[in-house]
């Protein structure tokens, strides 16, 4: 693909992406636009669906799903020990608390990949850090880990030993029954590290 096909298959989707994010009144933006353009083309905000479920399984305790779907779909399904943070809401105060800190790892979900992102580039913006995005939102995660095809007998030992354990992880994530056993496999990515706020210097002095 040329240089300038690639770039406007980024830029268009960001622009559209900007148009559909909640009008910022109350805090400053710390990012310019090319700044977060640059960090999109990496993908380093995305934490694949064997990371996520690997670490549920694991009762990672440094793990925060937050579902920014509707309150509605929220009720219907949701992915274990999810919180929801509606996109809507994600400027309220009332969770600057989750967005902000150096204790947990965010990670967003929406259905696709779209509305978890507008909330990664909010609070991306805003100077906050340890929030990622679920690779292909909860479509993506039925796909791979709730309903795994099956490889080929003839495929890698990887292949094999990576549908091994997307299938304890289903029987362990559905909803039922006791966690399986899981096969050691490598997960795509190590987990993104968290990381600490910098401390305020105290004032010194005074009167």
């Amino acid at each position: 693909m040329r240089p300038r096909l690639i770039l406007a298959s980024v830029i268009i989707p960001l622009g559209l992406i900007i148009a559909a994010v909640p009008e910022n009144t109350t805090k400053p933006y710390k990012l310019t636009a090319e700044q977060l353009l640059n960090e999109l083309k990496t993908d380093q905000q995305f934490v694949h669906p064997d990371q996520v479920a690997d670490m549920l399984i694991q009762k990672d305790p440094s793990l925060q799903l937050i579902d920014v779907r509707s309150s509605a779909e929220f009720e219907k399904f949701s992915l274990p020990g999810a919180i929801n943070v509606p996109l809507e809401n994600l400027l309220s105060e009332d969770y600057e608390y989750y967005l902000n800190q150096d204790i947990k790892l965010n990670v967003f979900y929406s259905n696709g990949s779209t509305a978890a992102n507008e909330a990664w580039m909010i609070a991306r913006q805003l100077g906050y850090k340890n929030n990622y995005v679920l690779r292909g939102g909860l479509n993506f995660w039925v796909e791979t880990i709730m309903n795994p095809q099956k490889p080929a007998e003839t495929s890698p030992n990887e292949e094999l030993a990576r549908y091994d354990f997307r299938k304890a992880a289903s029987s362990a994530l559905g909803g039922g029954g006791a966690i399986a056993p899981v096969a050691e496999v490598d997960v795509p990515a190590a987990k993104p590290p968290i990381i600490k706020r910098k401390k305020k210097k105290s004032v010194q002095g005074g009167c």
